[in-house]
């Protein structure tokens, strides 16, 4: 099941990146956790970068396990890692609000925070890996098209009830992906395809300003309710400040803590759904520049995994993880650029909090699993 031979022949191109990326996360939340923004010689180790190296720490030994750990055995777990997901976000039902919406299960002996939803989305593509390779057979039955889709809509609608809009659209591109790897008729690919381009188009309008909000607000609200359409508000005051931000950085940067904005907290959530904009203020079109780089780098090595892996289960495995994460890429830094609501979808290794990074390094994991395989019959 586990061999640590295995380690041996994993992509370590990917090592330098994931250090990288690590390395500018603590630097942004040194920055933006500071106590003081005028005093530069404050200690880097804030509380808040402390508990982002432990999750670190924590996060690189789930990637070694899983790097080293069979992938083929995520096969016999799929229907039971799916059920604990779904009991697990019908539980946050259940329990009480924190900031006011019902997202993460509080573990007081730990005096952590736990959210399902961050797993859920690698839970879903284990268990379409799963259903579409065991229906390869049958794939371009009608029957089989509404079971796939079924494993992502159950998931979806409990998660868009927490709520937690950005967190549900990201299993959106995930099935789109991963139905046309698994061979799902392509009719109903094609019709998802223009599905998402369409809502794509409309939003970036309403973002860029081609559409008027308030004049767009009789037509759509006949299909929506009125709170839902007011989160595709692009004046809202977190939409300016994100990217109020980046503008500051202008080429080079502000300099790390150096950055008025930011640094007079009048970013919001700047470690953690803002962390691109404090990023951009601070080390300017250079530093996104360099951090585009890293995240181009993983997203090709990753889909590298799917032209290699030995079987179809692999393949619909690595595909999906990476569009998983490339998406998380996408809407965050759209976000921050004005060209997508702000929705909380965390920026993967970048921003802070221990599900993300648990579940972003799970991921990379099973993705080197899959590699360290390849040629192996």
């Amino acid at each position: 099941m586990w061999n640590h031979q295995n380690l041996s022949r994993i992509d370590f191109r990917t090592i330098p990146i994931l250090l990288g990326l690590m390395f500018m996360s603590l630097l942004v939340i040194s920055a933006t956790t500071a106590e003081s923004a005028d005093l530069i010689e404050e200690s880097f180790f804030t509380p808040y970068v402390v508990s982002q190296i432990k999750w670190f720490g924590i996060g690189i030994g789930v990637y070694l396990f899983f790097a080293g750990f069979d992938y083929q055995k995520l096969r016999k777990w799929s229907w039971g890692l799916y059920l604990i997901m779904i009991i697990l976000l019908v539980g946050l039902f259940f329990t009480a609000p924190i900031q006011n919406v019902q997202r993460w299960y509080r573990l007081p002996l730990l005096g952590l925070a736990f959210q399902p939803s961050e797993y859920a989305k690698l839970i879903v593509v284990i268990m379409l890996s799963w259903f579409l390779e065991g229906k390869s057979h049958e794939i371009r039955r009608n029957s089989i098209t509404w079971k796939a889709m079924a494993i992502v809509l159950v998931p979806f609608f409990l998660i868009l009830k927490q709520p937690d809009l950005g967190t549900a659209l990201v299993l959106y591109p995930i099935a789109l992906v991963m139905f046309y790897f698994g061979g799902i008729k392509k009719r109903v690919v094609a019709i998802m395809s223009v599905m998402a381009i369409a809502a794509l188009i409309f939003v970036s309008l309403l973002f860029l300003g081609v559409l008027s909000h308030e004049g767009m607000r009789p037509v759509v609200t006949q299909f929506i309710k009125d709170y839902q359409f007011e989160r595709l508000n692009p004046n809202t005051y977190h939409q300016t400040a994100s990217q109020t931000a980046i503008a500051l950085g202008s080429v080079t940067g502000s300099g790390w803590r150096q950055s008025e904005f930011t640094g007079r907290q009048w970013l919001p959530a700047a470690h953690t759904d803002s962390v691109f904009a404090a990023y951009g203020e601070e080390f300017g079109l250079v530093g996104i520049f360099l951090m585009l780089l890293f995240f181009f780098g993983l997203i090709y090595f990753s889909f590298q995994v799917t032209a290699v892996a030995k079987d179809r289960f692999g393949r619909l495995l690595s595909a999906g993880i990476t569009v998983y994460l490339a998406m998380h890429m996408i809407v965050n830094m759209g976000m921050m650029c004005g060209f997508l609501p702000i929705t909380g979808v965390p920026l993967v290794l970048i921003t802070y909090g221990g599900s993300s990074i648990l579940s972003t390094m799970t991921a990379l994991g099973i993705l080197q699993s899959i590699y360290s395989r390849r040629f192996m019959f």
